[in-house]
Formats: structure tokens, sequence, C-alpha cells
């Protein structure tokens, strides 16, 4: 594992998967930024977090061109630089194909695609301006893989489709840079997203028979921020929910 002190930038990062990210760079010794919408959930998240001046939270709007630009100023003024990029923020519910309207699929398109599409292009800018390289992790989702009828959610995996087709094209265009872009889709994960049902149920869904925790999925991503010869790849942090099912 590398010891050298990196700055990254957490999408999402005041709760669940991002939380748990958040906190196993700042055990590795990184400078980390999360960022989100609901600026109370943020500063409960940085008091707990409790990393000092290794740690700023920052509101941001990732739809917003803008308000992404700033976010990524405001961490090069605290840190110098950034080297990681972990696009975390996203939503996700389950509904039948034939009820989602319009207005539906433009919340998760945005949400999960325009905002990651957005955010991405201005950490590239910066990194390809350090000209030190860098690594991007997006969080997309096993169900890309594999889908349940039972758990329908064609709009979200659309959206996420569309990041995952561009971790494989910015692989490519960004390799001369020495940036990579890699993928972790997890599994079923016990998080806030699943709240409000008994996730422990949906662990026969993978073969280990368990749901992840969030520093399982954590641990993943560090993986790809350090494997230095890994751009483009997939890492399905499932349980193995896709590749020994029958």
């Amino acid at each position: 594992m590398t010891t050298s002190s990196r700055t990254a930038i957490v999408t999402g990062g005041s709760s669940g998967i991002g939380f748990a990210v958040a906190a196993a760079l700042l055990e590795r010794g990184d400078n980390v930024v999360i960022s989100g919408r609901d600026a109370a959930k943020l500063a409960a998240a940085a008091e707990a977090l409790d990393a000092g001046a290794r740690l700023h939270h920052i509101v941001a709007d990732l739809n917003d061109p803008m308000s992404g630009a700033a976010l990524v100023d405001t961490t090069v003024g605290a840190f110098g630089a950034v080297d990681i990029l972990v696009n975390n923020a996203g939503t996700f519910t389950s509904a039948p194909f034939l009820d989602v309207t319009p207005t539906d699929l433009d919340h998760f398109l945005d949400g999960n695609l325009r905002g990651t599409y957005l955010i991405t292009q201005a950490v590239a800018r910066r990194m390809i301006e350090q000209a030190r390289g860098g690594a991007i992790v997006n969080i997309t989702t096993v169900l890309l893989s594999h889908a349940i009828g039972g758990f329908p959610a064609s709009a979200p995996l659309v959206s996420k489709g569309g990041v995952r087709a561009l971790t494989v094209a910015l692989a490519a265009e960004l390799a001369p840079y020495g940036i990579r872009v890699n993928e972790v889709a997890p599994g079923i994960v016990r998080t806030p997203l699943h709240a409000a049902i008994d996730v422990d149920a949906l662990g026969p869904l993978a073969v280990l028979d368990r749901v992840a925790e969030p520093t399982e999925i954590a641990d993943s991503v560090l993986h790809l921020t350090d494997a230095a010869f890994l751009t483009g790849a997939l890492l399905a942090a499932d349980g193995g929910f896709v590749t020994t099912r029958a």
C-alpha cells in the first residue's frame, strides 16, 4: 500500500459507502474532501471522521459545472493538488419500467450520470494541469451485470450504465496523462439506502450468504487507487453474486 500523502475528493461522502471510503483514505494518511448537498449531514460526517486539518467538507451541486469547479478549486487551495476522485454520489430506487415518468428518468440521469460526468471533467482538467497523473474510481452497481426481476430498476441502471461507459471511455482517453479510471460495482451493502428494509434478508443473493459492509467496499476502492497497472477495470465487490452464480 502506498504511504505517501495524496488528496482525494469523495462525492456523496456524508454516509454509507462514501463515508467509509473517506474514513479509509484518512486512515491511510491522505487528505480528503467530502462533498454533498446537505450541509448538516456533511458537518455531522466531518465531526464523526474527526481528522482535523486533513479533512474538508464542501456543499456542492454536481449538476452545476460552476459548483463542481469550485469544489476542485477549494480542494487545491486547501491541499495544493487533487490526486484521487471517488465518484460515489448518486441515487437508486426501484420502480417498474412502465411506471417510470420522464421526470423520474431525468432525476436518475442527473443524479447519477450528469453529476459524475461534470465533476470528472473538472477534476481531470486539474489533474492534466498538474502533470502528475491521478486515479478516478466510479461506483456503480452489480445489477448492471445481473439484474433482478423482482427488483425493477431500469431508470437508475440506465444512468449507472452510462457511468460504466464513461469509465471505459476515459480509461483510454486519459491514459496518456497517467490518469487511471476504474469502477467498483458493489452488491447489496448495509447502507442508509436500505434502512427501510431488512437488508440481511438479501444476503443469500451472494454466494457468501451475506450483505457487504461499507468498509469492505472501501477496501476495493482503495485497491484501485493504488493498483498502478489497472485502468478501465471493473471490480465487482458483490460476494460472488455474478461470477459464481448458477
